[in-house]
């Protein structure tokens, strides 16, 4: 790893101020250190954070950028996620599916030209960050019992964010799209299906998605009078999905 000074990474902490609510930031402190081992005290410098999944050359899933200033003891302090984004949405990493790396770049000079490079593994989540992807997972709050709603389609449509993690309930045949870029979905994150009495579900893929390996592929549950078909929808990559039970 090319790393032209020493970045001691001192902290990894949620603001306390706002531990009463999910905090879509992250404190972050550390100490500056030049070529020759030197502070770099009370020094203008420039910052770009990144947010990186599985390792130290893993997807980018966020990046940012600070303008800061050091202290007379070479300490820099800022909250990842209120930084100006280059990409991503902090609020929206996927915690569960780490580890993660926070890797820095800085331009001791205060500008953007950043030939300075210290990753470091993020090695416990923040507790409240975890909790707020935990809960988008239940579809409730993680302070009490939640279970899957049950959402009932009389019509076809595009499948939306509000099914992601809950049971479909199908009781007039209808088709559920899958449209191309489902952001909302996130790889791992499912669909429970079912089709009712005699009702026909058909989960669709639209142009370029693929569906159970195949491209525009399509699947169906059809019911029985009296009987209920099941099955389950999972992400499994960008555009790519597999369900099970048709």
């Amino acid at each position: 790893m090319k790393k032209a000074f020493a970045l001691l990474i001192l902290l990894f902490a949620l603001a306390p101020k706002l531990v009463a609510q999910s905090p879509e930031k992250m404190s972050y402190q550390a100490i500056v250190r030049a070529q020759d081992n030197s502070l770099v005290v009370s020094s203008k410098i420039g910052m770009k954070i990144s947010v990186l999944q599985g390792s130290t050359s893993g997807i980018i899933v966020y990046q940012e950028t600070h303008f800061k200033t050091t202290n007379s003891n070479g300490l820099v302090s800022l909250e990842i996620g209120t930084g100006s984004v280059i990409t991503g949405d902090f609020s929206k990493i996927a915690w569960e599916k780490g580890p993660y790396f926070i890797e820095t770049q800085v331009d001791v000079k205060g500008g953007s030209s950043y030939n300075i490079i210290g990753s470091t593994q993020l090695l416990s989540v923040p507790y409240a960050l975890h909790a707020k992807t935990a809960e988008r997972l239940i579809g409730g709050s993680t302070g009490g019992t939640s279970r899957a709603a049950i959402i009932s389609v009389k019509a076809s449509r595009n499948m939306a964010s509000t099914d992601i993690n809950n049971t479909i309930e199908c009781t007039t045949s209808s088709t559920l799209t899958l449209t191309p870029d489902f952001g909302s979905m996130l790889v791992g994150d499912t669909i429970n299906l079912e089709a009712h009495n005699g009702a026909i579900l058909t989960i669709k893929a639209s142009s370029g998605v693929n569906l159970n390996y195949n491209l525009n592929g399509s699947a169906i549950f059809t019911s029985e009078t009296g009987n209920v078909r099941f099955g389950m929808l999972r992400k499994t990559g960008t555009n790519s999905y597999i369900i099970s039970g048709q």
